[in-house]
């Protein structure tokens, strides 16, 4: 599967468990770490949990599973690793400090607003 299916699957995901303010990032051209970065929002520890284990399932469907995953003991960070696309699911206030679309704000944003 290419990246920018991926990451049209890993969206869908986050939408069926209501995740807030999904982003994409574009970074293939500022990196080799990744082709994109896809940032969301959970409003709670659980809320996180059900984004990511709705990620992974939908993706083991397919095929696919994270060469790496962390955070998710703590559920206030999730990274997911899928290689050429990487997962962020953060709670609300982890997302406002560590503000990783200013950080990455080289690469090409789309944002999806819910």
């Amino acid at each position: 599967m290419d990246s920018k299916t991926l990451v049209d699957e890993i969206v869908a995901a986050m939408e069926d468990k209501k995740a807030k303010d999904i982003s994409i990032i574009d970074i293939q051209n500022i990196t080799i770490i990744a082709d994109y970065f896809v940032i969301c929002s959970g409003t709670s520890s659980t809320h996180i949990k059900a984004i990511v284990d709705e990620i992974d399932f939908k993706l083991t469907e397919v095929g696919l599973e994270a060469h790496h995953k962390e955070g998710y003991d703590s559920a206030r960070w999730i990274l997911l690793d899928y290689g050429d696309v990487v997962v962020h699911v953060f709670h609300q206030e982890e997302r406002a400090f560590y503000n990783l679309e200013r950080l990455w704000s080289d690469g090409e944003m789309t944002s999806i607003r819910y």
